[in-house]
């Protein structure tokens, strides 16, 4: 079993990687691991869409996965999901890409330039229906995580007017930097392919002291663990 576990950032999965034997480097975003039979490559490109964008894509043109993870925190629209909920993206987009229209935005699809239900896109947005059953021996621990829709963005939200402006643009549970940018790469490259994340704050007017991040990655980590040693 062949796996691609992608972060932002090692900060947000160093619980899951120290029970994990550590193989080798390939480069600065690339490590190996390995947990009984199972070998667990590690991609971190990065916080942002540019650079997961292309170190995954880059690396899924020269190996193949049964499995790829992408796996962090995030903000939630939704405040029916308590801070500290780990839940599976199942949808995402790219609410922003497009253009303004005085007060109106036009998304890439209303402008024309891409039809909305060109590959991996359907009807605008990367719907992640890639899963294979067969992959894990245990589905339970994944069946139990909410299925939740998100939204990727360059920054994210801190202020009434910007919330506001997106909640008009787009519908989500979720706010995150890279979930778009993995889907699209995955879906594309036909990799079987999980978005986890776990709530470390609400999308309100930027207040840290309200955001739980020790949280949300102990519970990131013990989902991750599960999840990756059933596959």
């Amino acid at each position: 079993m062949n796996i691609l576990l992608v972060s932002a950032t090692f900060f947000e999965i160093r619980p899951l990687l120290d029970k994990f034997r550590l193989v080798g480097r390939s480069d600065d975003q690339l490590s190996t691991y390995r947990f009984k039979n199972t070998v667990i490559d590690v991609l971190i490109p990065g916080v942002g869409m540019v650079q997961t964008a292309y170190f995954l894509g880059r690396h899924l043109a020269q190996k193949t996965y049964n499995l790829a993870i992408n796996a962090g925190i995030a903000g939630t629209f939704n405040h029916s999901l308590p801070i500290g909920s780990v839940v599976n993206v199942i949808e995402d987009c790219v609410p922003e890409l497009g253009a303004e229209d005085g007060d109106n935005f036009l998304s890439v699809f209303d402008l024309g330039l891409t039809e909305p239900d060109s590959p991996p896109y359907k009807g605008g947005r990367l719907i992640n229906d890639s899963l294979i059953p067969e992959v894990f021996s245990n589905l339970e621990v994944l069946m139990k995580l909410p299925k939740v829709t998100g939204i990727t963005s360059n920054s994210v939200r801190g202020s009434i007017e910007s919330i506001s402006r997106i909640k008009r643009i787009a519908e989500a549970d979720l706010e995150s930097m890279e979930g778009a940018a993995f889907f699209f790469a995955c879906l594309s490259a036909k990799v079987p392919c999980l978005q986890i994340r776990a709530v470390s704050n609400r999308v309100e007017e930027r207040d840290k002291s309200q955001w739980n991040l020790d949280l949300a990655l102990k519970n990131l980590n013990n989902v991750l663990w599960k999840v990756a040693t059933s596959a």
